[in-house]
This record gives structure tokens, sequence and C-alpha cells, in this order.
């Protein structure tokens, strides 16, 4: 059984976000970048299959800039075999990610495709959605626990009323929850080792699939900067401001 999983090349999430002087997109020179944190837990989670006897293999695939192998060497020293960058300039969106992870995913003939539920960098919650629908097998998104028995899937999702399980047959998607796991910290050994795993490199034209896009970015604005707070020395004056300067009561 083989497990793909789809890593992003994102800014980290400890480093502050500077938008560039003519905001026409955000600033990455010199910015630390990372793999995507749910993409992160969706290794963690393939791995931890692997390492239960579910899974024989796990491979990790990215759409993105040749500095992406990075990301690639990152989740290949978290535990994952082998990584398959799809090298791009073009940003990707998540129907073009859809697509090309289609095409991966029919070629290795993988049973289990992990996603991160969103990417920090641009939210957009789609391109689980866009694989199940595309490959016409089910889904399983927002993953709070996952077990694999008799050739399902048991999916327990994070739901608005509480927890809901599901039982999908492979092959199938399932998009991660912050609480599916605690990703590990990769040991330096199996930091060198990971040098030495495969990587393949492929373009997005080998899955039939162009970068071209119908948006266009007009402007990228930092959100404004919030007011200072203020003190009151009683009650009263904190009622008295809440209902006649912020009318909220």
């Amino acid at each position: 059984m083989k497990a793909l999983v789809a890593i992003k090349r994102v800014i980290d999430y400890n480093v502050k976000v500077r938008v560039k002087a003519d905001h026409s997109g955000v600033d990455l020179s010199n910015t630390k970048m990372s793999i995507n944190p749910f993409c992160e837990i969706a290794v963690e989670e393939a791995v931890r299959l692997k390492e239960a006897g579910v899974v024989d293999e796990v491979i990790v695939a990215s759409i993105g800039p040749k500095e992406a192998q990075e990301q690639i060497r990152a989740a290949l020293a978290l535990g994952a075999d082998r990584g398959i960058l799809v090298q791009t300039e073009d940003k990707a969106y998540p129907l073009q990610v859809a697509k090309i992870l289609k095409g991966i995913a029919e070629q290795e003939g993988a049973d289990i495709i992990l996603l991160g539920k969103i990417a920090i960098d641009d939210d957009n919650n789609q391109t689980g959605q866009m694989l199940a629908a595309l490959m016409g097998v089910g889904q399983g998104t927002f993953a709070s626990k996952v077990e694999v028995v008799e050739g399902k899937a048991n999916v327990t999702r994070e739901v608005d009323g509480g927890l809901e399980t599901i039982a999908l047959p492979l092959p199938a998607i399932i998009t991660t929850d912050l609480r599916l796991n605690e990703p590990r910290y990769a040991k330096l050994p199996n930091i060198m080792k990971a040098k030495k795993k495969p990587l393949d490199e492929k373009t997005p034209a080998d899955f039939g699939v162009t970068m071209t896009s119908k948006q266009d970015v007009i402007k990228v604005t930092p959100p404004p900067e919030r007011s200072a707070g203020i003190k009151v020395a009683s009650v009263d004056e904190l009622i008295d401001k809440l209902k006649n300067e912020a009318h909220v009561i």
C-alpha cells in the first residue's frame, strides 16, 4: 500500500509577513520558508501509518520552484521514502494542483492521499475536495483521527456539531486538521540520510496541466494596525464607554 502526501512551501509561521513596497505581493527575500504546518501533520500521519505496518511506502510531492526541494528533503528526513517535485515558477492554484496530484496518484497507484486541510499563505481549503472530485473517490476532510482497517479508512472529522466518523473505501483523500497528531523533529542522522533518498523532478506539462490563471492580483496590503487600548478606573466608567463610545451595549 502506498501513501501520497502533498506538501507546500510557505513562509514559516513564526515569521512576520512583509508586503512589497509597490504592494504587488509578499516580500520573500531573505525569508525563512518551511513546510506548511498542516502538510507537516499529513507527513507525520503517513509515516505513522508506515511504522504501524499499514503503508509500505510514503511518497511526498510538491508543486513549486526548485527551492521546494528543501521542503521535500525535510519531509524525507521525517520518514518519507522518496519525493517528487513538479517544478514551476508560476503560482499554482488549487485546481491546477489537484489535477497534477491526480496524475501523480494515478501514476504511483497511491491508496491513501494525504493533504493539509489548508495552506497558511492563501487559506483556500479547496485542493483536497477538488482532488476527490477529479478522482471520483471518497474524501475525509478535517481529520482528527485516521484508522485503516480491512481496506477502509475510518476518518474522524471535526465538524460544527462535534465529531463525525466516516468509513472510506480506498483509494481515498484525507485532509488533516491540527489535532490529528504532533509532528516529530527530524534527527540529524535522518537529515543526512534524506540527502540520498530519491527525488524525481517533473513539470506540470508532464501531467497535461498549464499554469495559466484567470486571476490577477490587483493589490496586496497589510492589515491595519490596531489602535492602543485604554484603561478605566471603574466598572461604571467601563459600562459608560461601552454604551456611549463603542455602542456595543
